[in-house]
């Protein structure tokens, strides 16, 4: 009798479960590679790669120092832009490397896609980050969007390089890939700030946010450790015509260096391109450097080198040159930063506002 009572209860709870609990259609989800349509930030579109999502071209290899190919290979600042009236989106992306994270900067920042959206004001707005825990991904960026068409941005890893990505929307979802915009792109040329450390994730480096408030294009080859004004990085860039070449390098040098190589850089750009202006960039101050008098002087050194190149450029004729002091980059209250160094998501920001001002002049804007 008890065996028949529990079989009966059983099959009850079954029936129930059957009825609360109905299985659900999987949706068909229509993948999309974004190389078919194309990244903006991959300069040199025309020449070679051994990677498609490398930022320099082939040629580069053996011409620029190894660690800063090596470097090149992440693909800072790079972002596929696209437009769907889609509810849901999806991405897939596989890295080039297994290391997601570092100490002092998130595997979001480090490996992970950040998406962006424009609002009926025209106005692009965060919309959807990753947390990338292994080196093939597949993630739904956004569910239940409210109906109509949209542009979207999604921002590439910063420290990490790409091999592939897809973005993915439920079948019969309208969906267009915009190619990379025709005009000039806003380059920057820098150390491991401007490659996006620390930022919490790709759309927070002061490079891209700089893109969406001007909406231009942006090629970022920031280089951790390595930006130091190079002839053979400034011969690449010489070959892109730019809206403005941005040289933040000092953080990477010293006063000797600054003083070797920054004359000629500049001289380098403005044979090739008479017309492009260019924006020296001193370095941000550390900020406990008020406590530390080595790390004070080594900026008040770097700094009186670059005003000196500066000047020399002014008095030798040099023309649309502009300069932008590092005293407050980050800041005065010395909460720009997560390790001392490099910027938090707070000093990008502060990053982004001292520089908007200088370029806005440098670019003709009001």
């Amino acid at each position: 009798m008890k065996s028949k009572n529990m079989n009966t209860r059983l099959l009850i709870f079954l029936l129930l479960t059957a009825v609360t609990y109905p299985s659900q259609a999987k949706t068909e989800i229509t993948w999309r590679d974004v190389t078919q349509w194309g990244v903006e930030g991959r300069g040199w579109e025309d020449q070679e790669r051994e990677r498609w999502f490398d930022r320099f071209p082939a040629k580069a290899k053996g011409k620029v120092t190894d660690h800063v190919w090596n470097l090149s290979r992440h693909s800072a600042g790079m972002m596929a832009r696209f437009k769907t009236d889609a509810s849901a989106i999806q991405a897939k992306w596989k890295l080039m490397s297994a290391r997601l994270g570092m100490p002092h900067m998130p595997p979001s920042g480090v490996s992970g896609l950040d998406l962006y959206a424009r609002d009926a004001k025209g106005n692009w707005r965060w919309a959807a980050a990753t947390k990338p825990n292994k080196q093939e991904m597949q993630v739904t960026l956004l569910g239940g969007i409210a109906p109509g068409m949209r542009e979207y941005a999604l921002y590439l890893p910063l420290y990490n390089g790409t091999d592939s990505l897809e973005v993915g929307v439920p079948a019969g979802a309208k969906f267009e890939g915009l190619a990379p915009r025709k005009g000039k792109p806003l380059i920057f040329y820098g150390t491991s700030i401007t490659h996006g450390a620390c930022a919490s994730r790709p759309g927070l480096a002061h490079p891209a946010i700089l893109g969406r408030r001007f909406d231009m294009p942006v090629i970022n080859i920031g280089f951790s450790g390595n930006g130091r004004m190079h002839k053979e990085v400034g011969d690449l860039m010489a070959e892109e015509d730019a809206a403005a070449y941005v040289i933040d390098c000092l953080p990477n040098m010293t006063a000797a260096t600054v003083s070797e190589r920054c004359v000629p850089l500049v001289k380098q750009l403005r044979k090739a391109r008479a017309n492009v202006p260019i924006v020296l960039v001193e370095d941000r101050r550390f900020p406990n450097s008020w406590l530390v008098p080595s790390k004070s002087k080594f900026h008040d050194d770097n700094h009186a080198a670059l005003r000196k190149a500066y000047k020399e450029l002014q008095a030798a004729g040099v023309k649309k040159l502009h300069y932008l002091s590092g005293d407050l980059l980050l800041g005065k209250d010395t909460e720009g930063t997560t390790d001392g160094s490099h910027p938090n998501d707070l000093g990008f920001f502060r990053q982004a506002d001292a520089f908007e001002p200088v370029l806005r002049q440098a670019l003709g804007l009001k």
